[in-house]
């Protein structure tokens, strides 16, 4: 493993630890949870689970640069850390079992490595630009499905954006219930992308995110033979925060199918 990559490995595992240490005093930790915006929380987890991941980091490479959710950017250099301690943070303040950690380092501004860290189920995905997409070491790939209606979506609710974004997001949603074999909405879009990864969905689509919540699981889906482009198929996503992506033929097929609404969104 490459020693950049081991060292977001070691951080993901000591945020993750974190996590599930907290998750047993969720009563005194929703006391104190602050809003960032409208269904936009931030709780002393995420604070606690950031520091954990940076002092990790600047351990063992002082001189990099971080971008993190909380703390936002920290320092300047050709390598940047982009860091979300705790992506599903309303998942984990309802003690709802989907939430993670989620580390990504760009050099030049390329990504190189991914780590995205499920401490509830231990799965551990990672990548390194060209050496392919692992879950706890094994190689990943995205499914082989060629039909949409058999495939299965993932898709995030467009909360923090305006509202000329919700109708035709829910004409997209309609039509994906209509034409998949079904669409879910965990709650965690860092997730949500590796579960496109190994397979586990065929295809998923969400406006508004931030650079964190997208960049390691971007690397990852990559690495595992995916599709990711913004919503009108540029590669502007980590900027826009608005994303589509899946295995090649259900992704032409859903790109195709939100064509019109992409449109009307102006985005």
């Amino acid at each position: 493993m490459h020693a950049l990559l081991n060292v977001a490995v070691m951080a993901a595992h000591r945020a993750g630890d974190t996590l599930i240490r907290n998750l047993n005093k969720l009563d005194k930790i929703k006391t104190r949870v602050k809003i960032k915006g409208h269904n936009d929380f931030v709780s002393e987890a995420d604070h606690t689970a950031e520091r954990v991941i940076i002092e990790t980091i600047h351990k063992h490479y002082p001189d990099h640069a971080i971008i993190a959710e909380e703390s936002g950017e920290q320092g300047e250099s050709e390598y940047v850390w982009i860091i979300d301690p705790l992506d599903g943070t309303t998942n984990f303040l309802h003690g709802f079992p989907i939430f993670c950690v989620s580390i990504a380092l760009m050099h030049k501004g390329q990504l190189e490595h991914g780590v995205v860290y499920d401490p509830m189920r231990q799965e551990l995905f990672t990548a390194s630009r060209g050496k392919g997409a692992h879950l706890d070491g094994r190689r990943i790939r995205v499914s082989g499905e060629k039909n949409l209606d058999r495939s299965l979506i993932g898709t995030g609710f467009p909360f923090r954006h305006s509202n000329k974004l919700i109708k035709p997001y829910i004409n997209m949603l309609v039509k994906a219930i209509e034409e998949t074999a079904g669409v879910r909405r965990p709650g965690a879009a860092a997730l949500d992308l590796c579960y496109v990864a190994c397979g586990r969905l065929d295809a998923f689509w969400e406006t508004g995110l931030n650079k964190w919540d997208i960049a390691a699981g971007a690397l990852i889906i990559r690495e595992a033979g995916g599709l990711i482009s913004g919503l009108d198929g540029s590669d502007t996503f980590l900027d826009t925060g608005h994303v589509l992506t899946g295995s090649p033929k259900i992704y032409y097929s859903i790109a195709k199918l939100f064509l019109k609404d992409i449109h009307e969104m102006e985005l």
